[in-house]
Parts: C-alpha cells; structure tokens; sequence
C-alpha cells in the first residue's frame, strides 16, 4: 500500500482492517468547495499542522460540519510541500501515542491544496493571490515559529531579509513576512475584505508578535510609496483585520523511527523521511501525544468555521492570557525545565524515563501542586489542578513521546524568569504567603548552576544544550570543581541578582542565600546530585 488517494480508495478495507480511521467526506465535493471559497489557509505545513489543525477539520468534515477544507502553505521550506506533501496528494498518517501504549492510526486527508509561497514563482503565487482576493476567506493561521515574526534583531536593527523587502515592497518580496503582508496588501486591493490573522504558535502574546510585524511593513511600504495609504488604515482597522491570541499546547516531536517500522508492517511503502536542503527533517506520518489544547480568543470580522465542535475553546483575550500563564507558569512548562536540568545530570536520554525515578517525580510533584498552585493563574475555562494531573500522570510519562531534557534544557536561560520567576513574584506579593516555605524552586536554580558546570554527577563530561547566555552564565561557575568548591560563593551573587535570568533579584529577596547552599552541596562530589535531590525531596 502506497499513501496516495487512489491507493486509498482501491485499498480501504486493507486500510481499515489494519486499524486505521480514514476520511469519510466526499473529497472530490470538498476539493470544489475549498478552491471556489476558501475559508481557512495555514501558512507553516509542518508536524504540528498536520497532527493537530488538519486532523480537527477532518473530523469536522467527516461530521458535514465544514464544506470546506484547508489551504496548506509553506513559506519558508519549499521541499515541505513539493518532496513530501505532494508526492502523497496531501495526505499524512497521524499516528497519536497514548499513555496506555497503544497508538491511534488516522490517515488525515483535509488539506485540499499545498501551496510554495515564493513571490517568484507565478503559478503557485497567483492562486495564493487569489485565495486572498476572495471574499469568502475567513482566516489565515500561522505555525511558522517565534522567530518567524521576528523584524528586528537583539540590537534593535531591521534583520537583512526584512529591510530588503522594505526597500523593494510588496512585488516579490523574499523574507516570509514580505510574502504574507504582499498577499494581505492584494486582498485590502481586491475590496478591503475582513480577515483573522491567527498565530498559532507557541508563545505568549503570538496575535500581537504578527501584528507588529504586519504593521512594520504596512507603515514601511505606505511611507516609501509601495502602497497605498489606506492599506495602513485597514490593517489597524479590528473590524477588518484581527489578530487573536491564541494558546496552543500539543507534543509533537519530530517523526520517529519506531513508528514509521509499525506503520512499515502495516504494510504501507515509502514512508521515509525527507531531510530538505534547510535541514528540515519531513515524513508522510507525524506522531504526537494524544492531550492538545488549543484556546483562540474569538475575534474573527469574516465569521469563522465551527471549530468549538471540534475541541477548540473559544473565549476573550483576558482568558487566552490567564490559560497561557496557567501552563507557562506553573502546569506544565516549569515541571519541564526541572526534569531537563536534572535529567541531564543524572544522564537520563528521555523524559518519560525521569517519570519513573520515585525521586524526580516527587520532585516536580512538589514543585507543581504544593508551590505553584497557590498562586497559579485560574483561567475558569481549565482546572489548573485537573491539567497538572494529566502532565505529570498522563503527557510526560508517556513511554512513546521520544521528548530528551537535553532538547527541553535548550535556552534554559530564557525560560527561568517567566516558568518560576512570576510564582516568587505571586509570593512576594501575597502577605498570607512567605516566599521562605519555597524549597525546591530554588534547587532548580541550583541545579541550573550545577548544570553550568558541564559535569554530570557521576563525574562526566557533557556538552549543554544551546543557550544565549550559555558562556556568560557559564563563567560563574568556571572556577568550582567537583570535591573543591570554595565556601565563598558570593561570586554568584552578580549571577543571582539577575532579574532578567530569574525573574527577581534572588539576593534582594533573600533567596540567593538557599541557592548557594544548594549549589554547594550539588557540587560536592560524585553521586552528590542524587544524594541532595534525596535529602531536599525526600526530607
């Protein structure tokens, strides 16, 4: 069996008595619908699309839902569409990873067209063109990453892509930005029709991170002469153009080779992986865990599909704001960064592996229900206590999620100050809560700068995961040794004060004090690791 649509069709009872769900809709009905009156295009067709968006639209096609389906572009990897999208008639198997070691098998088929957003070529840009000049279009959603909306640099200089578009305009611009705005500025030509533009990407505030961006070319482009005047007007303009915030929170690593040899058995060919000339790592399946949210403040001027049938909550910004916190803050994202900074020094490889040490899940038991609950944000829509079950019972656990914490320490840096800073800062400013009964927050810190020290704790060599401040932070802690650490630790104090690493001035607060106790004992010889998490964890 081959993933193409004739083969599906010609082998559906095949397909189906080996497990799998498959699409139900008439596709050749829907195909019509999409291309006559686009409702919904993605920009960013890679694993979380797929898994996530496009398996809700199919289960609202197969329930006559929706008459329509989705427009997949990609304007960043053009190999994504033309090596591994295509060559399958748009079609991927979504194989969901459960807890309970079984995996649900659904070959997703509601992408109707897949589209190269390059300016240059004119084919593929002028159906883009005329998706965007069609009224009926009701959103645009991007999975394009953080650092695709990006415009400046950390100095505050326009990034070169972006300030060659701004000089040439809207034409044939180059930078995946250029591309996007290019097309919003054609549909304000064909009759200033309403639209979302939905980031769905994982980072807070993502509505307002594409709006800066669009404005920045908008007021460029009508400054110099590109474009018209009013187009700065309609992208200002709520009731033309929006930018929801959304939250969306699905584990979606990147394919796996277990799960493309059960697939294999299944007895379906060529499912191999596509590494692109951008180093783009694409396959015709994407595995991802079975737990998603995806929470949209609704704000959508051209109506929007009904996608609360499909599992999507819909609600205003406030609350998209709070469910954010909720996760970043305390349910999920700090009980992440903990197991990956102790995870590598212990020498564990997989995170559902750290779930199985008696110790290391107390640890972020603690650190989630006993210490962050007090004080976490309640969005009223999700039970905060009910989402720290399922992550710490359910998600990280999950023996299929091949997640390591040398991925999830990445940019560890970066995340400290928002995934435990603002807790401290909720003590801080609770009189009936005393930020001394925080103990193992704290010997996270700690163990970052034991982590700093690129020495595991059985005495090891290791290379840290990549950070920005990764030689800077470093060098704090470049003088200490395992066995010959000095009882001066007051060199860290600079390090600890840092409000923008830890979110406070650990040493103003009186915390930086514990910290450095920690650090000592953390670095005191082999096996100390293990010995302090038992003595602070367990005591």
């Amino acid at each position: 069996m081959k993933l193409t649509r004739a083969d599906v069709a010609e082998n559906r009872s095949a397909y189906m008595a080996a497990g799998y769900s498959l699409p139900t809709f008439d596709y050749e009905t829907i195909q019509k619908n999409t291309y006559e009156r686009p409702i919904w295009i993605h920009f960013g067709a890679g694993n979380i699309f797929r898994a996530y968006q496009a398996n809700i639209v199919q289960n609202l096609l197969n329930a006559g839902v929706m008459d329509t389906g989705l427009i997949a572009a990609e304007g960043y990897d053009y190999e994504i569409i033309e090596k591994s999208i295509r060559p399958h008639d748009n079609l991927t198997i979504l194989a969901t990873l459960k807890a309970d070691n079984s995996v649900e098998k659904t070959i997703v088929g509601s992408i109707m067209e897949a589209l190269v957003l390059d300016s240059l070529d004119e084919k593929e840009y002028s159906r883009l063109k005329a998706v965007f000049a069609n009224p009926s279009l009701q959103m645009a959603s991007f999975t394009i990453t953080e650092k695709g909306y990006a415009v400046y640099d950390a100095k505050g200089n326009v990034l070169p892509a972006i300030r060659a578009d701004f000089e040439k305009g809207p034409a044939q611009p180059d930078s995946y930005l250029g591309k996007v705005v290019s097309l919003l500025y054609h549909r304000f030509l064909s009759g200033s029709f309403p639209i979302a533009m939905v980031s769905m990407d994982n980072c807070s505030h993502n509505g307002d991170k594409l709006q800066a961006a669009v404005l920045a070319f908008a007021d460029t482009w009508c400054e110099k002469g590109f474009a018209e005047k009013g187009f700065r007007d309609y992208v200002r303009d709520t009731m033309k153009v929006s930018f929801p915030w959304t939250m969306i929170d699905k584990i979606t690593p990147r394919p796996d080779a277990k799960v493309e040899a059960l697939l294999a058995k299944d007895g379906i060919e060529a499912l191999d992986a596509v590494i692109t000339s951008k180093n783009t790592y694409i396959a015709p399946f994407v595995n991802a865990e079975e737990c998603e949210y995806l929470v949209i403040e609704d704000h959508f001027p051209n109506g929007r599909p009904a996608l609360e049938k499909g599992g999507v909550i819909f609600t205003d910004r406030e609350t998209v704001d709070k469910v954010e916190k909720m996760k970043v803050c305390t349910c999920l994202n700090p009980l992440h960064t903990t197991l990956a900074i102790y995870g590598c020094l212990l020498g564990y490889t997989l995170i559902s592996e750290e779930m199985k040490d008696p110790l290391l899940r107390k640890l972020v038991e603690t650190i989630g229900y006993q210490e962050g609950l007090p004080v976490v944000v309640d969005p009223g829509i999700l039970d905060p206590e009910e989402f720290i079950h399922q992550v710490l019972n359910v998600r990280i656990p999950n023996p299929f999620m091949p997640d390591t914490p040398q991925r999830i320490a990445t940019d560890t840096s970066q995340k400290l100050a928002i995934r435990f800073g603002e807790t401290i800062k909720a003590y801080e400013a609770d009189p009936s809560l005393k930020t001394s009964d925080l103990k193992l927050i704290p010997l996270v810190f700690a163990g970052w700068l034991r982590y700093l020290m690129a020495i595991d704790d059985s005495g090891n060599a290791y290379t840290p995961s990549a950070d920005p401040l990764l030689e800077s932070a470093g060098a704090y802690v470049a003088d200490y040794q395992l066995n010959d650490s000095p009882k001066d630790l007051s060199g860290l104090d600079k390090l600890l004060s840092n409000e923008k690493v830890f979110g406070v001035n650990l040493v103003e607060i009186g915390m930086a004090e514990l910290v450095k106790k920690y650090f000592e004992e953390l670095s005191s010889g082999k096996g100390a690791v293990k010995a302090t998490l038992e003595k602070y964890v367990n005591g």
